[in-house]
């Protein structure tokens, strides 16, 4: 391990693949700059383009991006790159006589590489499904680190995969992480495990009930006044210092309550939800009720109408007859209460679902910053959100902003169908 020291200006990161920003954050948080942040999805670059408003948001696919291009957009140049990292959809796996890697449906993964072979980072993080270790996938990883190996990067192996409640997300969330380093850069290592856990309720239990104000069912957003005293919740509404975030300080009014739509439940799905035992699963809706002194269950995403236009049960909370709103989902996530989603369910729990927990990424980052042999440090200055306007982009106005077509991401279906479960579903969501 290289001697510590702090750097003349912060390392530089880029995010492929980023979303509204879980691992921009956590990589922030871990003292790196963000210079770009490559995303697809206009709605998600309006996202990410509020809360980094220190970062590029280059919205287009990788597939149509170069290394040249992310760097006179992120306007750093030939400065050396220090660590590029995300994590690229795999969809199609190894058939005899035929790799992984030219398969069309991995296309992303394939740019994945080229663009760390462009960028020439000094460190690349690969992030996925834990699934991608098991059976033929498996094949699919190998091909991964030999074309990695190829481009010129030692990998580090085993790769492992990590849970984020093993470092301060109170979430049983398991993912896939591969770490390199360029051949003239010092091997990282996986970063270790937390003695302790932090518990939902410990995440959530000081969030004032959105029921109780009328406003939060056509708004997402009420000013509120509330008393936190869990160590985790004051850190993520602000309230006392983290000693391991070296992310820039955001400007943020700490008595907002934000991300907070209500969910309008008829009163026979309330009664069901009151009846279920904390920790157990709800029989007619499938949703879990979550337990105070448990983990939250994987919080996911669900599909665009792509994909079958599927949605992810949301959890019901441990004590009210409800499922969590978006901002006690950021809670269990890991994500600060100054941190913002589009404004709508829908959007704002599959930005929280798609995405890896801050904490997560932050101790990943964690371990590329102790290679790169730096003392990280908070800047001294603090930044100002971007315009709340970008929470509320339909789809055409967020591609028309971003200046692409509005047909890039498939949108959500609506069906007819009114059974117990699919009301259920069209109550958490609509």
């Amino acid at each position: 391990m290289p001697a510590i020291g702090k750097p003349a200006r912060r390392p530089i990161g880029i995010d492929l693949f980023a979303g509204a920003g879980g691992l921009s954050l956590g990589f922030e948080q871990a003292g790196f700059d963000i210079a770009a942040a490559v995303e697809i999805d206009p709605i998600h670059c309006a996202t990410h383009e509020f809360n980094f408003p220190h970062s590029k948001a280059v919205c287009a696919s990788v597939v149509d991006v170069t290394g040249d291009e992310i760097r006179r957009i992120a306007a750093i140049g030939n400065l050396d790159v220090d660590v590029v990292f995300g994590g690229a959809p795999c969809q199609g796996f190894s058939m005899i006589g035929k790799r992984a890697l030219d398969d069309a449906r991995n296309q992303l993964v394939f740019h994945y590489v080229r663009l760390v072979s462009e960028l020439r980072p000094k460190y690349f993080v690969f992030e996925n499904v834990k699934g991608l270790t098991l059976g033929k996938h498996a094949k699919f990883l190998d091909e991964l680190i030999e074309a990695l190996a190829a481009a010129g990067y030692k990998i580090l192996l085993p790769y492992a995969v990590l849970n984020a409640a093993d470092f301060g997300v109170p979430q049983d969330r398991r993912r896939l992480f591969l770490m390199g380093a360029r051949s003239d850069q010092l091997m990282p290592t996986y970063p270790e495990t937390l003695n302790h856990r932090v518990s939902v309720w410990d995440a959530i239990g000081d969030l004032p009930d959105a029921d109780t104000f009328a406003e939060l069912l056509e708004s997402d957003a009420i000013s509120a006044k509330w008393t936190t005293q869990a160590l985790y919740a004051k850190r993520m509404r602000g309230m006392t210092q983290d000693p391991m975030d070296f992310s820039h300080a955001r400007q943020f009014n700490k008595n907002l309550l934000t991300s907070s739509l209500r969910t309008d439940h008829t009163n026979v799905s309330k009664v069901r939800f009151l009846e279920t035992p904390s920790g157990d699963t709800e029989p007619i809706s499938r949703f879990k009720k979550l337990h105070p002194d448990g983990l939250c269950n994987t919080l996911r995403a669900g599909t665009d109408s792509a994909r079958g236009a599927f949605t992810s049960p949301r959890p019901i909370h441990p004590f009210l007859p409800r499922v969590i709103t978006v901002r006690e989902a950021a809670r269990l996530h890991s994500y600060p209460d100054w941190f913002r989603f589009h404004a709508t369910k829908w959007h704002g729990f599959r930005q929280i679902g798609n995405s890896v927990p801050p904490l997560l990424g932050r101790a990943v980052g964690g371990q590329i910053i102790r290679a790169l042999g730096i003392q990280p440090f908070k800047p001294e200055t603090s930044l100002e959100l971007g315009e709340p306007s970008l929470l509320n982009f339909q789809m055409l106005h967020a591609a028309r902003y971003f200046g692409v077509a509005r047909n890039v991401i498939a949108q959500r279906t609506r069906t007819a169908s009114r059974d117990l479960f699919t009301r259920d579903i069209e109550e958490a969501y609509a």
